[in-house]
């Protein structure tokens, strides 16, 4: 679809508003009571909760059961006030809370503690259905009581409970959906579909309650991803190193299941039993060519173009490509099982949680190469080029890369040479993940008859985890090369393995050969050669950790003259210990010999949140904390990739030890902030508020990279006499000093029909939020921002519901920040990305009356205005590295609730 078609959608969804605010006012008179349900509902649900609460938090409720307001539990997430996103291949899939980086908040499932898909702690979201969560809570402030608390927040992610729901209901959903990019590969789809059921019961004279839901989806997403290797100069201006454009398939298989028994034989016991699985499926295909330019041997020739600096257009010659089938592939299979009971006795209530949590995910990462033939025979291409506004280079080859009969199987540029004679054919990175996470938490509450003490809580949490990455990596030699004595073979690519050509025209060049990679990987006609070298050894890990936190909390309410005074005061006491495994190794082939790292540490983190709620629905509210957020998984592993020069052996200086490296550090300590934060909200009914509020944060300390001395007592020397150091430097993860994170937030929501009722079903829902960073963890280097920290935050919605009708209008929109990228090896990359504004629009009409009553129909639009995906070198916007253009997505469906 066009982006005319984008703005009919906009136009419709703001004229349906017209109209229906017609046919609303012309029946006013007839409308003696107005049920709100739907997105008004669930705006209703959420500031209700938002105004009980005695943290500072932010809710998303479903609209009805099946019915979160997006499409994704991220994307709804990121309209919530000082919450945002990032987009990893057109999805949103983690969130950042006030600036602060998703390693900063943890995720619980109905208030536990829950493994990740990731290589880290951060989850994913894109693993859990929207259709099967009844609302996502987002504690800015935490409390003694809340066991898994992050750093920055703590979102947690909640089910149905169905004896609390109270009726029985069968819901189901199914929605269609279309891409504007179309089928960039051949082989892929631009059409998916999502469905998915609930059921919610009771029984037994309301003692006996089920809930069960099954959702499953097929969602693809088209790319147009350009990338460049980066700006080498060349006289005295910024020339191309080299450029990766790919056309990008993917294609998202998911199915949730989830299913609650609760059981409440009287109003003093109740227990409830949880499960939820997750099978996901991420198939993903690139095809598209490599092109080595400075950095490759290529020439630019005299007489290219200046602009501010950069060659911006010219021409290359002796341009020798690579073309790149790849495939990407993640299998991973999630599950958790949790159980709970309450028993109430006199003015006591004892609580205990059992949880049992754990994930299995497989990648494969392949590349495969084809061209013109190894060095140095293959001819060569000339390239014209120009590099428009955006960073984008456009070619004009003199070479036919859709030409079967001149494009081979083989090493274009003859790169890992020294593992595969001739140079390497492709590359097969596939590594797995296991993470198993088990939970026990205790805990007795006592009411008290004290005045301002209402309760006070006591209780104890153990939780044992243990997280284990095992990288598998292939080199891919073909079989005909290998058996050939001169390895300067080609190999012509089968013809029963042949697609359609790729169409790369978004980079001027018409088109490239094509092929299933996976097939033709795995087909025989590649020896597939285990990867030896140190790099290999030094990514395997295997992290665990012991956590047990001991908590005690008074929860406080009383008067206040007219005002009441609620909250609660607390502490937790958190002994961590942890260890890790994995392997030091040198060279290739490496030799690797285990090792294997403890470290123990107790935090005490107090906690404090109160709340005056006046009266006119005025509450002004305080929260102040000691945070803590564990270290990413990868950066505690054990495991060290080392060198030693045996020419420095006699040396006693360290500045000059013939040891190094580089690796993990077991031993990482936490982050830890003192954090404030100030709030003032104003209440308008059950629809409407407004609110303000100022946090900071005093990080005590930081994690960064540098050099620091590591003891090589155990390690072997690798050749020469004995050293007389055994000492030397490893850059590794180590703990640091901190800075500040401050700034403000404000948050509305207007019902407009408060101020005339001609306007009942109108409403405008908007947020701001400036954060601002000081933080410079090494005192030899500047201060930086943090990654994930957008200065401003804007978010806003116009919407109209009433009669059946719905239709919003919202655009989201953060400023520029640091993102994470994903790099060759699968490792994480650090890129300066521009600010982006997103618009999404949705209509419905949901039939109240007949025999269809309860049946919904549904129109939605994503990235209406197609905004790209941008980031360039830290310090110099000039130099673009990604521009990823994702297309937008049009949903249309039905749901039904009986």
């Amino acid at each position: 679809m066009s982006r005319k078609v984008a703005y009919a959608l906009l136009a419709a969804s703001c004229g349906i508003t017209q109209v229906q605010a017609q046919n609303v006012t012309s029946a006013e008179d007839s409308i003696d009571e107005v049920v709100v349900t739907g997105y008004r509902g669930a705006l209703q649900n959420s500031i209700a909760e938002k105004r009980g609460s005695d943290q500072i938090m932010e809710t998303i409720s479903a609209e009805d059961i099946g019915k979160l307001p997006d499409n994704s539990i991220a994307e709804s997430l990121a309209r919530a006030p000082g919450l945002t996103t990032q987009r990893l291949d057109g999805r949103a899939q983690v969130i950042s809370i006030r600036g602060l980086a998703p390693d900063f908040a943890t995720t619980l499932l109905n208030g536990r503690e829950q493994v990740t898909t990731g290589d880290n702690r951060s989850a994913e979201y894109d693993q859990y259905p929207a259709e099967l969560l009844s609302a996502v809570s987002v504690y800015k402030t935490p409390q003694a009581s809340l066991i898994g608390q992050g750093l920055s927040g703590t979102v947690d992610l909640r089910t149905t409970r169905p004896l609390a729901y109270g009726k029985r209901t069968l819901a189901g959903n199914v929605r269609g959906e279309t891409l504007s990019l179309g089928k960039l590969n051949a082989g892929s789809e631009d059409t998916g579909y999502r469905a998915s059921g609930t059921y919610i019961d009771q029984f037994a004279n309301d003692k006996v309650g089920i809930a069960i839901g099954i959702a499953h989806m097929m969602s693809p997403t088209q790319i147009e991803k350009f990338n460049t290797w980066g700006y080498p100069t060349v006289d005295g201006v910024l020339g191309l190193g080299g450029v990766k454009p790919y056309v990008v398939s993917t294609e998202l298989k998911r199915t949730g299941v989830m299913a609650t028994l609760e059981f409440q034989p009287s109003e003093n016991f109740n227990t409830v039993l949880d499960v939820y699985y997750s099978k996901f499926k991420d198939d993903q295909l690139l095809r598209g060519i490599e092109l080595p330019l400075l950095w490759g041997g290529a020439t630019l020739q005299p007489g290219y173009t200046v602009t501010n600096g950069v060659a911006t257009s010219g021409t290359f010659s002796n341009v020798k490509g690579v073309i790149r089938n790849d495939a990407n592939r993640r299998d991973a299979d999630l599950w958790s099982v949790g159980w709970n009971a309450k028993l109430d006795v006199d003015k006591w209530a004892f609580t205990g949680d059992v949880n049992y949590s754990t994930v299995d995910r497989r990648d494969i990462i392949l590349e495969t190469y084809s061209g013109t033939g190894r060095p140095p025979s293959g001819a060569t291409d000339t390239l014209s080029y120009n590099i428009n506004s955006e960073g984008v280079v456009r070619f004009n080859s003199g070479l036919d890369y859709a030409n079967a009969n001149q494009i081979f199987l083989t090493s274009p540029q003859g790169w890992g040479g020294n593992a595969i004679a001739g140079g390497q054919d492709g590359f097969i990175n596939s590594p797995n993940i296991k993470d198993e996470l088990t939970a026990l938490r205790i805990s007795a509450s006592r009411e008290l008859d004290n005045g301002l003490l209402k309760a006070v809580d006591v209780g104890v949490n153990y939780t044992t985890r243990d997280k284990d990455y095992n990288p598998d990596r292939y080199f891919l030699g073909l079989v005909a090369n290998a058996s050939d004595p001169q390895h300067d073979l080609s190999v012509s690519i089968p013809s029963g393995s042949q697609l359609r050509p790729t169409r790369l025209g978004y980079i001027g060049i018409p088109g490239m050969v094509s092929y299933d990679p996976i097939a033709l990987a795995y087909s025989g006609i590649y020896n597939l050669v285990p990867a030896a070298d140190a790099a290999v050894y030094s990514r395997e890990w295997s992290v665990g950790e012991d956590v047990l936190t001991g908590f005690a909390m008074l929860r406080l309410d009383s008067l206040l003259g007219n005002s009441a005074l609620t909250g609660n005061l607390g502490v937790q006491f958190v002994r961590t210990e942890q260890d890790s495994s994995g392997f030091g190794a040198s060279g290739d082939p490496a030799q690797p010999f285990p090792l294997d790292t403890s470290q123990s540490y107790t935090e005490t983190l107090p906690s404090l949140n109160l709340s005056l709620r006046m009266a006119d629905d005025l509450i002004l509210r305080l929260g102040a904390a000691r945070q803590l957020a564990r270290p990413r998984m990868d950066e505690m592993r054990a495991s060290i990739s080392f060198t030693y020069d045996n020419a420095r052996a006699g040396n006693s200086n360290i500045e000059f030890s013939p040891w190094g490296g580089e690796g993990g550090n077991p031993k990482l300590k936490p982050w830890i902030a003192d954090a404030v934060d100030l709030s003032v909200e104003k209440y308008f009914g059950r629809e409407g508020y407004v609110s303000g509020s100022l946090y900071f944060k005093d990080l005590k300390s930081y994690i960064y990279t540098q050099a620091a001395v590591y003891d090589f007592s155990t390690f072997p020397v690798t050749g020469g006499p004995e050293p007389v150091l055994r000492q030397g430097y490893v850059t590794t993860p180590q703990n640091g000093d901190g800075g500040e994170i401050y700034g403000y937030e404000l948050a509305a929501t207007i019902p407009f029909g408060m101020a005339w009722a001609a306007l009942e079903g109108f409403g405008f829902q908007a947020s701001y939020s400036l954060t601002k960073s000081n933080i410079q963890p090494d005192p030899t280097n500047p201060k930086r921002p943090i990654p994930g920290l957008s200065e401003d935050v804007i978010n806003a919605t116009v919407y109209f519901e009433r009669a059946g009708f719905s239709t919003r209008l919202s655009a989201r929109h953060r400023s520029s920040f640091i993102a994470e990228v994903q790099g060759v090896g699968a490792e994480r990359l650090l890129r300066m990305a521009k600010g982006e504004t997103l618009i999404d629009a949705q209509m419905s009409y949901e039939f109240q009356e007949g025999t269809i009553r309860g049946l919904t129909l549904l129109l939605q639009g994503t990235n209406l205005t197609d905004e790209p995906f941008i980031t360039h070198e830290l310090n110099d916007s000039r130099q673009v590295i990604d521009h990823q253009i994702f297309g937008r997505r049009y949903l249309f469906g039905a749901s039904y609730k009986y």
